[in-house]
């Protein structure tokens, strides 16, 4: 494994490239394509480069030559604005090339996201409708906004998100995340019919039917207690067999 930036940016824009394929529009074609522009923000999460506006002006000191036209701050950002479903799509198809993406053990977990702290900003709040108020454990105080629900592999790859009231149950939330991305485990044979009882078994708190109807464990003969003193010792007869 190579540890360059530049070819991992090269394989990076095949690998996008490949992806979209030709892609047929009207007009005059831009100067920063679409596989382009991608490549350009996974580079900046990889490097780590919070600011736009500094990204862009270490791209050309970085990667000299990597990209002939590099829009300014405004127009990037507009353009990254309008990719940004095209984006949620690329981050789902890269993190189905690597390995950790097969693991069959998910996590789930939530976090606040604290939205207002004073009554005259809640009652303002566009939020009115979809956040309230909830309790946080880890910090032992209550919080108005929403809970941010995320399920990752044990290796700590994130798989789906998603922000829900936080009075509602975690369960509940990943049964509706689960029904509403029918394409999470539909390219996961045999996994689906799994993950759906499991998560059933969590909710309802009962045993999936073929696990009721397994035969159940022969119980192990019980030692029996001492016989008291001055007691007359009587023992069972020899045909009978504790169960």
């Amino acid at each position: 494994m190579t540890t360059d930036l530049n070819t991992l940016l090269t394989a990076l824009y095949v690998r996008i490239d490949d992806y979209l394929g030709p892609r047929c529009s009207t007009g005059r074609p831009p100067r920063l394509t679409d596989a382009e522009l991608l490549t350009l923000a996974t580079a900046q999460v990889l490097l780590g480069v919070r600011s736009e506006a500094r990204w862009l002006r270490l791209v050309p000191a970085a990667l000299p030559g990597a990209f002939p036209y590099l829009p300014g701050q405004s127009g990037y950002n507009k353009r990254l604005r309008a990719a940004l479903p095209l984006l949620k799509r690329l981050i789902r198809v890269l993190s189905t090339d690597t390995d950790l993406w097969a693991d069959p053990v998910w996590l789930v977990d939530s976090t606040p996201v604290e939205c207002a702290r004073s009554r005259p900003t809640v009652q303002r709040s566009e939020l009115a409708g979809h956040a309230g108020y909830g309790y946080c454990a880890s910090h032992s105080r209550f919080f108005w906004g929403l809970r941010l629900h995320l399920i990752c592999t044990p290796a700590g790859l994130p798989v789906t998100w998603a922000l829900a009231h936080p009075k509602l149950d975690e369960r509940q939330v990943l049964m509706a995340v689960l029904d509403h991305d029918t394409e999470l485990i539909a390219d996961r044979p045999g996994l689906a019919a799994d993950r759906r009882q499991g998560l059933h078994l969590c909710r309802t708190g009962r045993l999936p039917a073929r696990a009721r109807s397994r035969p159940a464990a022969p119980r192990l003969p019980q030692p029996r207690p001492p016989p008291r003193a001055g007691a007359a010792r009587t023992d069972p007869p020899a045909h009978r067999v504790c169960l």
